[in-house]
């Protein structure tokens, strides 16, 4: 398995077991950097550790915030979705990168971390 891949692994089972997503914001609000096909991406992270790394890296300006896991689901999602973003997904290393999804695909694979049936459409 890739490094992306695992890590994409690590996000869903830790986010299933401790209830809680983690991004990185400043005052002004939380970067959005543009994937290699052009579409701007707003990441999060399955741990406080991983989304502090990711601040330190953009600057000491920025910080690691947390919000419950059905917030996220609930709102954060069909907002990003709303809006045209994609969602970065434990990105690590020193340039931050790994994969982004849309949000139908976090959703289908949220639900099967979360062992629950497929939402009715």
């Amino acid at each position: 398995m890739s490094t992306s891949g695992a890590q994409t692994a690590a996000f869903f089972r830790e986010i299933a077991r401790t209830r809680t997503v983690w991004w990185v914001r400043d005052d002004d609000g939380c970067p959005t950097p543009v994937s290699s096909s052009g579409t701007p991406v707003f990441p999060y992270w399955s741990s406080e550790t991983r989304a502090q790394h990711a601040a330190h890296l953009w600057g000491p300006e920025f910080r690691a915030d947390s919000m419950p896991l059905d917030h996220w689901r609930d709102a954060a999602l069909p907002d990003l979705a709303k809006d045209g973003l994609q969602v970065g997904i434990n990105w690590s290393g020193q340039r931050l990168s790994g994969w982004d999804f849309t949000v139908g695909e976090v959703v289908n694979r949220l639900i099967h971390a979360l062992g629950e049936p497929p939402y009715e459409r």
